[in-house]
């Protein structure tokens, strides 16, 4: 789904390493000693210690690196926005979508999310975003929580709908070891939202989980969706879509950096 939707290119980071930390055999000898070498116990003490504090100030420099790259927030009118930085997309910051039972609130740039999910992620209160972004069980924690979210993709060009859809088809089956029949028919019912439809830029997609095995699709081309064009009911398929951006193999690693920047916020 590369250049699909309004989500950046993988970014990568290289935080620079202190002269004082290399060696001109292995860099990661910082961590792990020499391999030849017999350390004493004060001196394995004290490589435990460089190793905690070089850890923590790469997390520290990943966190300031990655808040840079976040969206900045702009207004527009009465409205309030943020802006993916890589498209220039503007996602409002708050929202409410068809089936919702209140308005929801940006986290990154793309998900939105219960404003009171907070009080179900006490666990990771005071987190790093770079803490976050390696603990899976947060993003588990958050599809499960029973509490409306919803994921808003944003095309940044023309594609068609098939074309989307067997991209889409793709990432979602490859996390599900063996379909039922119960998925087999949301997936179809997915399947027949976008074939022989044509997307143009600037069309609004909206996945929005009323619960673990329950979410609408919404699609518009014109502005917010007024309802939902279809309603799939799995909950292999739709924690799939979940783990497609924000799982361990995002296909927007950008995106789940903005929310793990996001939800730090929420969380600090």
């Amino acid at each position: 789904m590369q250049g699909v939707g309004a989500f950046s290119s993988p970014m990568c980071v290289s935080p620079s390493i202190p002269s004082s930390a290399r060696s001109p055999c292995n860099p990661c000898n910082i961590f792990l000693g020499a391999r030849n070498s017999i350390s004493t116990p004060n001196q394995s003490q004290s490589l435990k210690k460089r190793h905690q504090s070089f850890s923590l100030a790469l997390r520290r420099e990943y966190t300031r690196f990655t808040a840079k790259a976040a969206a900045s927030s702009c207004s527009v009118g009465s409205e309030s926005y943020a802006e993916e930085p890589a498209t220039g997309v503007k996602f409002q910051t708050s929202l409410t979508l068809p089936g919702c039972s209140t308005s929801l609130s940006l986290v990154g740039t793309g998900l939105y999310v219960n404003p009171s999910i907070s009080s179900k992620l006490s666990a990771w209160k005071g987190k790093l975003a770079a803490d976050i972004l390696e603990d899976r069980s947060l993003v588990n924690s958050i599809f499960h929580a029973p509490l409306e979210k919803s994921l808003q993709i944003v095309l940044v060009r023309d594609v068609d709908g098939k074309t989307f859809w067997d991209a889409l088809d793709d990432a979602i089956s490859s996390r599900i070891k063996s379909l039922t029949p119960v998925d087999q028919s949301a997936l179809s019912t997915f399947r027949s939202i976008f074939q022989g439809r044509p997307l143009t830029k600037g069309t609004f997609i909206f996945l929005t989980w009323l619960e673990s095995s329950k979410m609408l699709v919404s699609v518009s081309s014109d502005g917010l969706p007024s309802g939902a064009d279809a309603t799939i009911e799995s909950e292999s398929v739709t924690f799939a879509l979940f783990d497609v951006f924000l799982g361990d193999a995002s296909v927007s690693p950008s995106l789940k950096a903005s929310v793990a920047n996001g939800l730090a916020a929420i969380l600090n």
